[in-house]
Formats: structure tokens, C-alpha cells, sequence
């Protein structure tokens, strides 16, 4: 993990920078699977399934038997964890759940929105390296509140061709039947294309690798809609003297784990912190499982000293971090003045693993600076707002020399006759 002392504010956007593969030669590779899929369906995923997972598959939908055994696969004390984090995702999002009342904007004018839950939607949900079974609930359980009536997941299959029980238990406990064995660009061109036996859907959700997120921006251009560019991994953890450097270690691994393209980044105005965290860092990482992933994560990564805490901020939010920890002496102040980050994590005992799995919040965020302008999954994401107005002739004729003045102004005079032949 490099470490930068005291650089000039010219230099940030080069420290900010995020680790990419050339993209044009990402999206020839894209291309190449979403036409193949467009043009041969289920043979081309049951072949690209072959090449890039080395799975032969014969049935792609996942069977029923299947995820009715599912729970008996996976420990109790599994299951239990599994229905906590998925209680408390459902109370959160519960909340957004808000009727807008209709709104008088002059006699006679009435104008209210109503939300409409989208018909279709596609679920994607990463299972390479590691099957993340709590993005299911994410997406799963405000797809269920919104009331999207067909919810699609699709997710890789493992090596011996079956789907990780708990992600077919989670996706169970949130309702979802329709699962299929298919992972990667691949699947993002199923959803958005359809094949013979995975539906074409509105819209597409999910986090995945480089290869997944570009092909989500591409099908857009095919009217699909998605939720966020949501890339590789990040989390940028801002910190003082007073955090604990063996927190704050374990945070940026916890990100560093998730894949060689996932960034970390240590934001703070100590050198002997910054020390301190990236000798806790060589400590810890010779322990974990995925040792090799977090190497190589790390050497994408970077620990920043600045000299001032409000430096420290202009670069937090220049960086606009997919997840965000503050863990400083006055973190709750300092919050206040995040203006750019997916999900925020305030305090020493807020681990960014809180928010991934069971604290409500949604972990499905932007990355790769998109959080400047976009945010996480909610009960929105799923949704279309639909807006009504109900005019008496009342309100018609208050309102109609308004209309008439605008319409002959931009040369529009059928627009104006529409008012005027209801007056007359």
C-alpha cells in the first residue's frame, strides 16, 4: 500500500485515480458476448458458461427441488444470521415506502405522483470468487416492496454446476422462484435480450466485476435500464489519531478481499496512523483465506497524509467512495459535510461489513466516482413515479392564458387551440 505524504492538491486526481483495463479492448470482449447471446440464446450461455467458468450446463433455470433443499445444505446458525440481515433490510427499506399527498398548486389544479412498482426486473448476483448470497436480499427485498410483479436473478454456477445453497435459501426467504444458472456478461445480455428460457426484464441490478458493469452500460443503449455503474469494490476509510489502527486495517482488507480490481484508500492527517495502519495491514493479511485477492487489491491502494482535516474532506469527496468511514473524534460533524459517497459509516464500531450484510442499509452502491451523482439501491430503484393532474374548467381557465402566452411563444399554436377549444 503506497504511502503519500503531503501531496499538492494538483496531484490528487492521479492518487484518485481507479485501476481499469483498457477500454476498448474491454468492451470488443463485451461486444462480442452480448451479440453472441442475442443471436443464439440459451446454446450461447450454456457455451460461455463452458469457456469462462468451465461448467457444462444442461437445464439453466434452477429447479424447484433445488431451492426447497437448499436450507437443509447450510447451517442453522446460517439460516438464523440470514433471516436477522434480511428482517432488517426489510425494516429499513419499509420506511421508504412514503405515499406523496396531491398538491392544490392553484384552484381548480391538482397535480400528485404515484409510485408503480417496474413489471420486470434482473437481479445479478456475483458467485465466482465468492457467492454473494446477501446482495440477494438487497435487491430482493425492495424489489418485493416495490412490487415488481417478475424478478429474475441470475448468478454463476459453481464448479460442480449447482448454485450456492445459500444464495437459492436467501433468494427463497425474499420470494424470488425464477433463478438461473448463468454468470458474468453473459447474463447481464440474457435479462436484457431474453433467450429461450430467461426472460427479457425492464431493468438490471447488481454489482459484479468490469466485464459485468461494462455490459450493463452497454445494453442501455438497447433500452434496458440499470440501477448505477457498480463495479469492482472500494471503500475509503477517513481517520484520526483516535481511531484504532487495527480497526481501520481490517476495514480497507475487508475490501481488498473482494478482487484484484477492488481499490482501498486511507485518508488521514497522521503519518504514525498511517504507519501504524499499514503495519496492522501486513499483520492481518498473511492470515486470511483470500491472502492473494487483498495482495493484489493492495497494490492498487494508497494511504494519504494531509495536513488538515478539511483537505481531508476535499478529498474524500473528490474521491467519492462507494463506502465511506469516518472514524474521527467528531465524526458525526464531519459527516454532515460528505456531500459525495454511496453509504456513510460513522465511528469506530461501524465496520463497513455492517452495512454489507445486516445493518438495513443497501451494500448495492456506486463506485468508480459515479456516487457523485448517483446512490444506492432503495424501494425507489424499483419503481416508476407517475405523475397526475386533474384540471376542473375552473382551473382550465385560470390557467389558459398561461398555457396560450408559452405555446404561441414557442411557435407551438396547436398546443394553445387544445385550451382554447375547451373554452369556447
Amino acid at each position: 500500500m503506497q504511502l503519500i505524504i503531503h501531496p499538492e492538491r494538483t496531484q490528487w486526481p492521479a492518487i484518485l485515480a481507479r485501476p481499469t483495463q483498457d477500454p476498448a479492448q474491454l468492451e470488443k470482449a463485451i461486444r462480442q458476448v452480448l451479440n453472441k447471446v442475442k443471436e443464439n440464446g440459451d446454446e450461447a450461455l450454456r457455451q460461455f458458461t463452458q469457456q469462462f467458468d468451465g461448467v457444462s450446463i444442461g437445464q439453466l433455470e434452477v429447479t424447484e427441488q433445488e431451492i426447497s433443499t437448499a436450507g437443509s445444505l447450510i447451517s442453522d446458525a446460517l439460516k438464523q444470521a440470514i433471516g436477522t440481515a434480511k428482517k432488517n433490510i426489510e425494516t429499513f427499506h419499509s420506511f421508504q415506502m412514503t405515499e406523496e399527498p396531491a398538491v392544490a398548486v392553484m384552484p381548480g389544479v391538482k397535480c400528485w405522483r404515484r409510485s408503480v412498482g417496474i413489471e420486470k426486473v434482473g437481479l445479478y448476483i456475483p458467485g465466482g470468487t465468492a457467492p454473494l448470497f446477501s446482495t440477494v436480499l438487497m435487491l430482493g427485498v425492495p424489489a418485493k416492496l416495490a412490487g415488481c410483479k417478475e424478478i429474475i436473478l441470475c448468478t454463476p454456477p459453481q464448479k460442480d454446476g449447482t448454485v450456492h445453497p445459500a444464495i437459492l435459501f436467501a433468494a427463497q426467504l425474499a420470494g424470488i422462484t425464477k433463478i438461473f444458472k448463468v454468470g458474468g456478461s453473459q447474463a447481464i445480455a440474457a435479462m436484457a435480450y431474453g433467450t429461450e428460457s430467461v426472460p427479457k426484464v425492464s431493468k438490471i441490478f447488481g454489482p459484479g466485476n468490469q466485464y459485468v458493469n461494462g455490459a450493463k452500460q452497454l445494453v442501455q443503449a438497447d433500452n434496458t435500464a440499470i440501477d448505477m455503474p457498480a463495479g469492482p469494490s472500494e471503500v475509503c476509510v477517513l481517520a484520526d489519531d483516535s481511531a484504532n489502527a487495527a480497526f481501520v486495517a481490517a476495514d480497507l482488507l475487508s475490501q481488498a478481499e473482494h478482487g484484484p480490481d477492488s481499490q482501498v484508500l486511507l485518508v488521514t492527517t497522521s503519518a504514525p496512523f498511517a504507519e501504524a495502519v499499514k503495519k496492522e495491514i501486513a499483520s492481518q493479511v498473511s492470515l486470511l483465506p483470500r491472502e492473494a485477492f487483498a495482495q493484489q487489491s493492495l497494490t492498487n491502494s494508497r494511504a494519504v497524509v494531509l495536513s488538515s482535516i478539511d483537505d481531508a474532506i476535499d478529498l474524500v469527496n473528490q474521491y467519492a467512495a462507494e463506502h465511506l468511514i469516518i472514524a474521527c473524534e467528531n465524526e458525526m460533524s464531519l459527516g454532515d459535510r460528505v456531500i459525495n459517497a454511496g453509504s456513510v459509516f460513522l465511528g469506530n464500531y461501524s465496520p463497513e461489513s455492517a452495512g454489507d450484510y445486516a445493518s438495513g442499509t443497501n451494500h448495492t452502491l456506486p463506485t468508480n466516482g459515479f456516487a457523485a451523482a448517483y446512490s444506492g439501491v432503495s424501494v425507489d430503484s424499483f419503481v416508476k413515479k407517475i405523475t397526475y393532474q386533474q384540471l376542473t374548467r375552473e382551473g382550465l381557465q385560470q390557467l389558459a392564458p398561461v398555457i396560450e402566452e408559452m405555446a404561441i411563444a414557442e411557435g407551438l399554436d396547436a398546443h394553445a387551440n387544445a385550451v382554447r377549444v375547451r373554452l369556447k
